[in-house]
Order: C-alpha cells, then structure tokens, then sequence
C-alpha cells in the first residue's frame, strides 16, 4: 500500500485516497475477489485502475460502452497509463495492434465490450497473456431484475471458469438488495468480499415540483440558476427529445438530442459537443448516461418520471461527479403517473417482472409525494439509514405539511363512482366543479349529487388531490377505457369511510428561496474578485485550447476542481503546481510550464 500511495499521487495527481478506496485496493492486491458498490463519482474506477499498475499482467476491464471505454482510456493515456479498448469501432488492423501489444505484455488495461470478451476467440487469446484481474464494471446490467439489463453480461461467469486463480471485481453505483443478490450469484461471486460504502450524494441537491406548464417551469430553473452550466434533461419520448431541444435552442440555450433514433454519426457528434464544449445541454431519453465520465454535469433534470427509484438515481448521479454542488430536478404530475402505468400494464415482460416493476414504479411515487426528507426515503430503498435529514433537499429546505384530506378524498372517489367509473381525471373535475360542459350535460351528470361539490378547491388543486389519490393506490387507471379512474378496494373503504386519508400540501412556487440558492449553485464566478474572474475563464480557455489540440475532452485536461485549486493556491514554480490536487507527474512534464505561464502572466 506505500507504493499504492505512490501511484496516487505520481500517476493520478492526489495525497489521501477517497473513503472506502484504500480498503479495496488493499484487498485486491492480496488476490481477492470483490464486489463494489460505490456511489457515483466516489472513485469506483480507481479500485481497478491502481492495481492494475502494481499488479504482473494486464488487468481486463468489461465495460457496457464504446463511450465509456473511449473517454477512460482516453484519460489514463493522459496520465502515461498503457492502455486499449477492443469494441467494434476500431478496423480490423486497429484491433490487430491492440491484440499484438496485449500479447507483448505492453498494456496495464484493456477494456473489452462484454458481447466480444466472450467469443472464443477472445478467450483463447486471454488464455496466451498474463492477466492481473478481471474488473466488470456497471455489473447491475447482469441483473434481470435490475433497471440496465444488458443479455451479453450473463455470459461472464465463465470468466470464474476459465480463469479460476485470477481475481475478479463487480462494481456497480446502483443496486437494490435483490439486484446486488443476484450479481454475486450469476457472476459467481459468492466468496467475494462485499464492500458497500453507501448512496449518498450529499453534493446533490433533489428536488421534485408539480408539474405546471413544464417548458417554463425548466427554463426559469435553468435561466436563474444555471445559466452557463452543463446539463441534462430527460424526456420518456424521442419526439418530446427532440421538440425540447429545439424549443430550449429558440430560448437561447445551447441544447442537443440523443436518443436511439438518431443515427450513430448524429450521436456521436451531440456527444462529443456535450463532453468538449462549455454549457452545452442534453435533452435525451434514457439512451444516454450510462459511463459519461464528464465531471462537471451541474444539473439533471427529469421532465418526466422515470421507472423506478433506481432509474432515477443512477440518471440523477451523472450531475455532481466533481464533488462540487449540483441539482437533481424534476417534474411530476398525474399524467405521468397514468402513462407510466400503463406502459408498465402493457409490457411484453412475464406477470413477475410486471409485477416488480410496479412495485418499483410505487416506491418512486412515494419519493415524489414524501413530506419526510427526500434522501433519507431514497437512501432507506437501497438499505442504507441515514439517521437525520439531510438538510438539502426540498423537503428540507422548504418542509411541506401535509393535510386530513378524507373529506375531498371521499368528494373525488363518489365522483368517480357515481360517473361509472368510465371517465378520467380532468371530466371529474369538471363535475366536481360544477362546469356545465356539454359532455356533462349530455351524459346528464350536471344533475348528479357530485356535481359542484367541489368548488371550495381550485382546478389545480384537485387535479393534485387525483394526483395522490392515485398514487396511493386508492384509484387505478383502466388503459382499456382510455385512461379512466377506477376504485380500488383500499378506495372503496375510504368511500364507506373505514380509512382516513392524509395528503400532501404542495408548496406555494417561491422564487425567493431560488434567489437565495442562486449564490451557493449557479455560476462560480458570482461572488468573485473580477482580478479572480479573469485567472478563472483564462486557465478554462487554455484547458479548451490544450484539449482541442489533444483531441480530448478539456476534463481530460484537468477537472475544473484542480483549477479551482490552481485559481486558490497562485503556484508560481512546479514544484507549487505538483502538489495541486489532481496534477499528476505525466500532466505536470506536459502541461505544467504552460499553465504556470499563464498564471504569472
């Protein structure tokens, strides 16, 4: 471990390891299995990294995409490491120098697609090399109850078969326990040792809103607080992907697509902006974010539900991978509940997926209307018990109360009930209301009892008390009818008035509590000396400027937390720069003379 130490700082630039990796490197090192569950940007790609340089051999790492393999060995290349991919976008002769330099014994890592690991003829040339470890990562895509799950990923315990004296690692930042049960048993981990340091992300801010008028909602929130940020938001349609990006660019805004649709060039070419370019947003459905490495994401934001509480953590944790402040932020409504729900009604899966996913898809809907800390709800569905809240989240920082709603709970269940249970939530409304429409009048429900019993609540908040409602599971949603509201039996005992019902109170909009939160998440330079604010966007520029000259990303380069230090300390000789966190000896030979310049310039 005293020459891991080194290696830390020589070829990766820092003095401590992160809490939790000194641990499993120590544990590799002697010959162990392990499997890894790491938050986003705790550091999890280090726990292989490391041992591959003081390990005899070449470590193999498996990895789900040709992204995530391109930009991790682009960056190892920037710090001297040795090191390859094999994946379908190298020619021919391309993977015959990679496959050459393997057999030299000239590679620390290799990173291998998991489809190509397990042909024949990539396991007979692994069996002609000294390899040091195995490292699968993203190893929650082996799970079928997970929320990736990738077919070419079940193939992997033959690794354990062929290979039985070289160490193996599962590494992952989302798994449930049944997910994490099911890695180490198709994986054939069952003699590694476990290692879980926790989900939370404290650097990140969550927050869930109603949902209300939603491309004004998204602009005001990036406008205030994000203006020249990276970000991402996410969209359930392609369509909807693209209308958003378009609409976000007619504001002013710098937004790209991505999502399967596109062609493989167009992808490819909104993600390289993303990763190079300064305060560029992505407008994407779930295609895109598994293994972008780029640190700075300053913001997530989700437009509209995704499946399952692990869906939205591991979307939410692409913000914040730097460490520093970011925001998770989504919108919610009661369309969302009743288009997830039946997306989830008519999947082709079998009844005991349908039915985990539901039971997935309620614990997220709990997580939207919680009035307890939002963390500690997300963080208690991973297993994992923080004991107070967290201080940074909405429910924190804008504590929501919550109401004896059984009185418009019955009101909105008898409506639904005595229309014939055939109509959706915005005809009921309408007859609570007391709006003599013509459907209304025509289906003669302007003389039912329900009508116009509603009027003491806006249209807005009953449309929220349906909301509840059904996320509650006291009404469920008929796809067969075109979306009606159904009572379920848990409703039926409201009705005959067996059941109390506490609802949430959803806060008032505030931009004040925005404005106060603008200093501590928006633009780094808010509050800067304008002598500061000129170092800052000159060591950014000569970042791009290297970074374009190199073909990589500008993180690559250096992460903005290194020129925040940089921008803190003044270094004035190398030795001043080399103890910079994240200045590594390779970067330091290359790039160290000219950001010293600029610095004393």
């Amino acid at each position: 471990m005293t020459k891991a130490s080194q290696i830390l700082k020589a070829v990766f630039g820092y003095d401590t390891f992160r809490r939790g990796q000194e641990e499993i490197i120590a544990h590799v090192l002697t010959g162990g299995d392990a499997f890894v569950l790491m938050p986003t940007g705790g550091g999890k790609s280090l726990c292989f990294q490391l041992p591959a340089l003081l390990l005899p051999g070449t470590a193999i790492v498996i990895s789900p995409l040709i992204a995530l393999m391109h930009d991790q060995v682009g960056a190892l290349r920037q710090l001297g490491v040795r090191c390859a991919y094999l994946n379908s976008a190298l020619d021919p002769y391309e993977a015959q120098q990679v496959e050459q330099a393997l057999r030299s014994g000239n590679l620390d890592l290799l990173y291998v697609a998991p489809e190509r690991l397990c042909t024949d003829s990539m396991l007979d040339l692994l069996g002609q090399v000294k390899i040091s470890l195995f490292a699968i990562d993203e190893a929650h895509c082996v799970s079928q109850w997970g929320h990736d799950f990738r077919a070419d990923y079940l193939g992997l315990s033959i690794l354990h078969e062929r290979f039985p004296q070289v160490p193996r690692m599962a590494l992952t930042a989302t798994a449930d326990e049944m997910t994490r049960r099911e890695i180490v048993t198709r994986l054939k981990l069952e003699g590694a040792r476990t290692f879980v340091d926790g989900f939370d992300r404290p650097n990140i801010r969550y927050r869930i809103l109603p949902k209300d008028q939603p491309r004004m909602q998204l602009k005001s929130f990036i406008t205030v607080e994000h203006m020249r940020d990276a970000g991402i938001v996410y969209c359930l349609s392609r369509k909807k992907t693209e209308a958003m990006a378009e609409w976000l660019c007619e504001q002013g805004f710098t937004a790209l697509p991505y999502h399967a649709g596109l062609s493989a060039e167009v992808r490819k070419k909104n993600q390289d902006r993303f990763l190079r370019e300064d305060g560029v947003i992505i407008v994407a459905t779930i295609a895109f974010g598994m293994g972008i490495d780029k640190p700075d994401v300053r913001f997530v934001a989700h437009i509209d539900l995704p499946k399952s509480i692990e869906a939205y953590y591991q979307e939410t944790g692409r913000a914040g991978r730097d460490g520093q402040k970011a925001d998770a932020w989504m919108l919610y409504g009661l369309a969302d509940v009743v288009f997830m729900r039946e997306l989830l009604a008519k999947s082709e899966a079998d009844e005991a997926h349908k039915r985990l996913a539901q039971r997935k898809f309620d614990a997220l809907l709990g997580l939207c209307e919680t009035t307890a800390c939002r963390r500690q709800v997300m963080l208690r569905y991973f297993g994992d018990e923080m004991a107070d809240a967290c201080g940074n989240c909405d429910t924190c920082l804008q504590p929501v109360a919550s109401w004896d709603g059984t009185l418009e709970a019955k009101k909105a269940l008898y409506c639904a009930y005595q229309t014939g249970q055939r109509f959706g939530a915005g005809y009921l409304i309408d007859v609570l209301m007391g709006h003599n429409t013509e459907r209304i009048v025509r289906f003669g429900h302007d003389r039912l009892s329900a009508f116009g019993k509603g009027g003491e609540q806006t249209a807005q908040q009953w449309s929220q008390i349906f909301r509840q409602l059904t996320a509650q599971g006291l009404l469920n949603v008929d796809f067969a009818g075109h979306g009606s509201l159904l009572l379920t039996p848990a409703g039926l005992e409201v009705l005959k008035g067996n059941q109390a019902v506490k609802l949430r109170k959803d806060p008032e909009k505030s931009t004040e509590r925005i404005r106060k939160t603008k200093r501590e998440y928006g633009d780094i330079t808010i509050g800067m000396s304008l002598r500061d604010q000129e170092l800052w966007e000159t060591l950014r520029a000569l970042r791009m400027e290297i970074s374009i000259e190199e073909k990589v990303p500008p993180y690559v380069i250096f992460h903005d937390t290194t020129l925040r230090e940089m921008l803190r300390v003044r270094p004035q000789t190398m030795g001043e720069l080399a103890a910079v966190a994240g200045v590594g000896e390779a970067k330091l030979v290359r790039y160290g003379q000219r950001f010293l310049k600029a610095i004393k310039e």
